[in-house]
């Protein structure tokens, strides 16, 4: 006997909350060696269901259950970064290789994301810095560019056109030296979950969290500014730096509140997500409400 609309539709809604449960039962392995990074907080953190569970990836749908629902079986190896671009040593490597050439350390940021929810999360990764050292930026390079990932097999999210896949970002060159700025492999001292945007990630904690950049393919040092996925979507709404700035309201609601996962009543939001000490002075004599 066929199965009517509605009977269809609860067969797929039980097939999507199993592999959620799944998805939450299947911890990654430990990461070895890691140590404490110099940034911190006193903060809660979010819980590890939460970060894991409540994502922003629409290469996997635009739910925020549907990333931990069906990355699951995404692979994450064979995987290699190419290093291109404006640089002295150009080059492609293999994500195992690239994960000996620094050690790893726990970084614990806010994470603030563009639609007004925040989270405390414990990431484990490595400056950008130290890579961008690496690979000898030449007078040319002003800016970094980055690429995700195209699967339109493994990704499901792909196949609509939500966004001009595959996702890219940029930062300007001094952002990415900035001390704050990490590419993250894992979180809560664990591997990356595919969710989350394994095998590799940035993390800019003082921007908002879209510019976190994830399952990272390509970065190319260029001299003009990059184009971003956002910006060619919706250029009045998402600029190139995307800082937190509680005083300029995305244009359909107020920045100038957070609620942060897990809590009930809202918070105030941080300029530059209270990071503003070390990364303020970027941004000396630019006009704040262009930033975003």
């Amino acid at each position: 006997m066929a199965l009517g609309p509605g009977a269809l539709v609860g067969l797929a809604a039980l097939a999507r909350a199993a592999s959620l449960e799944a998805a939450e039962q299947a911890l990654p392995p430990l990461i070895p060696d890691v140590k404490k990074g110099p940034f911190g907080s006193d903060e809660a953190q979010t819980p590890y269901r939460d970060v894991t569970t409540y994502n922003n990836y629409y290469e996997f749908g635009t739910d925020k259950a549907d990333p931990a629902a069906n990355a699951g079986s995404f692979r994450t190896r064979p995987w290699t970064l190419k290093l291109e671009g404006e640089i002295k040593n150009p080059q492609t490597v293999a994500i195992d290789d690239l994960l000996k050439w620094f050690p790893l350390e726990e970084r614990i940021y806010r994470m603030r994301c563009v639609e007004a929810w925040s989270m405390v999360i414990p990431w484990v990764g490595f400056p950008l810095a130290e890579l961008v050292r690496r690979v000898e930026p030449l007078a040319k390079a002003r800016y970094v560019a980055f690429t995700g990932t195209l699967d339109m097999v493994q990704m499901p999210g792909q196949r609509r056109d939500v966004l001009d896949w595959p996702y890219v970002e940029g930062l300007r060159l001094d952002e990415a030296l900035n001390p704050l700025t990490l590419l993250a492999v894992g979180l809560y001292g664990r591997v990356l979950p595919n969710q989350n945007g394994a095998p590799l990630r940035l993390v800019v904690p003082w921007k908002y969290g879209f510019k976190g950049i994830k399952g990272i393919t390509k970065i190319r040092f260029v001299e003009k500014e990059p184009s971003t996925s956002w910006s060619r979507m919706a250029p009045q709404e998402y600029g190139f730096y995307a800082n937190v700035n509680p005083e300029v309201d995305h244009p359909r609601w107020s920045q100038a509140r957070e609620r942060r996962i897990g809590e009930f009543l809202k918070r105030k939001t941080l300029p530059f997500n209270g990071y503003a000490d070390q990364v303020a002075h970027l941004y000396a004599g630019m006009d704040p409400r262009k930033l975003y």
